[in-house]
């Protein structure tokens, strides 16, 4: 073995150990073919592909949001880092789709998952779960993934978090993951809803609050009732400075709808936070791309184009519907979780035609070069032909 190679090999942890097993092994004429897949199998139990759950009670929060609380049915479910979600698979009225939904469960116990939904206006699968889920019923589901966590090392122990609605979900695990294990970190929690009466978790994040000195909860509403004596208004620059005071060496975490991200990013933003203390949460595609740049000026939300995947066949839909919703509706797949632009399972390659790629589609510059889109959040604005 040259020199070279051998000194590098030496630094590897648990290089030499393994040496000296293989010359015990070798010495009964054995190795390590009776080991195969041994590795895989290891990761295979801790984070499979596919999960099956069932819903072991559905727990009532608000007028408009549920929490289903999750069992498995066979084996122990998988850990999960607090803030990171599933991908729950679902099929209505012959459509099979998927949506993700972050874990408002601690990641400290391991026999169930919380998922806590919230009605959306217009919404497919969330009026589904809402109107039609029932104890019992099972679905299937990737495991835990997601890059919306804590990370000691880059994130200090300094955190606030911004959340909008169900942006509430993730929050809910890191909190509860923090007190669970007794961590140091100072938690500051800002929450914003437009009702009162949309106020999720409210009872326990507030006795939360008055019994941990180093988590304090800040309510906004935007929408008050006559009378309401407590923060209003939308979140701004202003009104944040006011609550947390000194923004940097602090990481900011944002969960909401939509425009509650945006708002929030561009408010933290004037504030000069720097971006590597800014985490925002995806949550779906943008939900009107022609207001953003570089939508073309001839093509019109409206518009209906032809949709062909190469050898299967084609059909009609509208350039403001995210490609993988239209390609889901006909009756085709691709393989998917966070829906928002970020984990490339989506990725299907454009053949000819052209789409709008919003920002959070996060496209490589290789999928640029060759023609990969990522299809939950790329928009067809004329005629296009796809590879699946």
């Amino acid at each position: 073995m040259p020199e070279s190679k051998k000194n590098v090999l030496d630094v590897v942890i648990g290089y030499q150990e393994a040496v000296k097993v293989k010359e015990e092994l070798a010495k009964t004429g054995s190795d390590f073919s009776d080991q195969k897949w041994a590795t895989a199998n290891t990761i295979a139990k801790l984070h499979p592909k596919r999960l099956t759950l069932e819903v072991s009670e559905v727990i009532d929060e608000t007028e408009s949001t549920k929490t289903f609380r999750l069992v498995s049915t066979g084996g122990p479910l998988p850990p999960f880092q607090a803030g990171q979600y599933i991908n729950l698979f679902v099929e209505i009225d012959g459509v099979q789709t998927a949506r993700p939904y972050a874990i408002s469960s601690s990641p400290a116990q391991r026999d169930y998952y919380d998922l806590t939904v919230k009605r959306v206006q217009d919404g497919f699968v969330t009026h589904y779960l809402l109107d039609h889920v029932k104890q019992g019923q099972q679905f299937l589901s990737t495991s835990p993934m997601g890059t919306f966590y804590h990370n000691p090392i880059f994130h200090g122990q300094d955190l606030v978090f911004l959340a909008g609605g169900s942006g509430i979900a993730p929050a809910m695990s890191m909190l509860k993951n923090v007190f669970d294990n007794g961590l140091a970190h100072q938690f500051h929690f800002i929450y914003a809803s437009s009702y009162i009466e949309d106020v999720i978790f409210i009872e326990e994040l507030r006795e939360l609050a008055q019994n941990h000195d180093n988590f304090k909860l800040t309510e906004v509403i935007s929408r008050p009732p006559e009378g309401y004596q407590g923060i209003t208004g939308r979140l701004n620059a202003d009104l944040i400075k006011e609550l947390v005071g000194e923004v940097h060496n602090k990481t900011f975490y944002v969960c909401g709808p939509t425009p509650f991200n945006e708002n929030c990013q561009t408010q933290l933003d004037s504030l000069d936070v720097e971006s590597r203390f800014v985490r925002i949460e995806a949550n779906g595609p943008p939900k009107n791309p022609d207001q953003l740049n570089h939508w073309p000026d001839s093509a019109s939300m409206e518009d209906e184009v032809t949709i062909t995947i190469t050898g299967k066949g084609s059909f009609k839909a509208k350039a403001g519907e995210p490609l993988l919703n239209s390609l889901e509706r006909n009756g085709y797949s691709a393989e998917n979780a966070c829906r928002s632009g970020e984990c490339s399972l989506c990725r299907v390659k454009l053949v000819s035609g052209n789409v709008f790629n919003p920002p959070e589609a996060h496209l490589r510059v290789s999928d640029k070069q060759f023609g990969w889109i990522h299809s939950c959040v790329a928009f067809p604005t004329e005629d296009i032909e796809i590879l699946l």
